[in-house]
């Protein structure tokens, strides 16, 4: 083993000056454990850290960040973490295999050996048990914690409970967000006779698609989370209209078009990304790369990417599926279909892409499948 020197005071200092900042300002809460994790085993000289996260409902530990393990689960009453949790006092040990509140179970799981072990609860916005901050095995050649460095692992834990706190209600509001925009989106899809699975369709096949086409996977979730609002106009179509078992007259068709104002109007006034995302997507994912669509006429790279996208998912999944006027079209009619409209209804570049990679859109299409 190699022994690692504790830091000088003005080491500490400089560390936590580069910390500070970005834990404030980390708004994902896997980054944001992350960032702890990292500061605290620096700080502390340890080997690894973990933070734990108290799982009320469940009565449980859960960690998805652990310097060298995979996420991980634990009865609450476990171990010196469990400890920590019911007594919400900080404490260590310097011989943990010795000591009666060390959980041999997890070393069991991940093959690692713990010597030295250092725990201290994290609290909520309210005071109320958060969870715990753990360090593991100190590297120096005493290989001892301290009581100083339970001081300095809590200056760290004051920094950030805040930001872990605030970070775990806006992920409990996403969640909310994305449940309630998928009911939304089968209530509208609902009313023209199609199936909750089109919108889940839709959606995985254009996060695909804008992973292929560069965008990273933030991004490519959130137009997962938003394209199934991309007929959430539909609401106010009138069923003569809507659910019309025929061709459309000029005039009914022009009625039926208003679906894109419609939408795009319901949630354009939202400061939520995922709302404005659908905006976009409700207005634009009828708009053609030639000009030709509607509502605006759009052209080329005056459509948004999202609606680019979504006019490509849709149009796919409502050829692939079958419909109530319609079956199912056999696949290389449907390849055929996109490599005329390829430059012409859709996007060249996201088009060649998606024939490049037409096998995993038929698999989306087979795992949703409505039969």
């Amino acid at each position: 083993m190699s022994y690692k020197e504790e830091l000088s005071p003005d080491e500490k200092l400089k560390l936590l000056f580069e910390y500070v900042g970005r834990i404030a300002d980390e708004k994902k809460l896997d980054n944001l454990l992350h960032l702890m994790a990292d500061l605290g085993r620096r700080l502390v000289v340890a080997d690894r850290c973990t933070i734990w996260i108290y799982d009320k409902k469940k009565n449980e530990l859960w960690t998805k960040v652990a310097h060298g393990i995979p996420e991980i689960r634990i009865p609450a009453n476990t171990g010196v973490v469990g400890h920590v949790i019911s007594t919400e006092t900080e404490y260590f040990t310097n011989n943990a295999y010795d000591d009666p509140n060390f959980n041999k179970e997890v070393d069991k799981k991940t093959g690692y050996r713990t010597k030295a072990l250092l725990a201290l609860p994290l609290y909520d916005n309210e005071g109320s048990i958060l969870g715990a901050f753990q360090a593991v095995n100190k590297m120096t050649e005493a290989e001892a914690f301290s009581e100083g460095d339970i001081s300095i692992l809590k200056m760290v834990a004051s920094y950030s409970e805040k930001s872990i706190s605030n970070a775990m209600l806006n992920e409990e509001i996403e969640k909310t967000q994305k449940e309630i925009i998928f009911l939304m989106a089968e209530i509208g899809e609902s009313r023209s006779k199609e199936t909750g699975n089109h919108v889940k369709r839709v959606a995985e096949i254009s996060a695909v698609l804008a992973r292929l086409f560069g965008m990273d996977d933030d991004e490519a979730e959130l137009i997962r989370m938003a394209s199934p609002m991309h007929d959430i106009g539909k609401v106010a179509i009138p069923d003569d209209i809507l659910k019309k078992p025929g061709k459309l007259t000029n005039e009914e068709f022009d009625h039926m078009k208003e679906h894109t104002n419609i939408g795009h109007k319901l949630l354009e006034n939202s400061e939520r990304k995922i709302i404005k995302a659908s905006s976009i997507i409700a207005s634009q994912h009828h708009e053609k790369w030639n000009g030709k669509g509607y509502p605006k006429g759009l052209k080329e790279e005056e459509i948004h990417p999202y609606g680019r996208i979504s006019a490509i998912a849709d149009v796919f999944d409502a050829l692939a599926s079958p419909r109530v006027y319609k079956p199912a079209w056999d696949h290389e009619r449907i390849k055929k279909l996109f490599v005329e409209e390829k430059g012409q209804h859709f996007d060249p570049v996201m088009t060649q892409l998606f024939l490049d990679n037409y096998d995993t859109f038929v698999e989306i299409i087979d795992s949703y499948s409505d039969i």
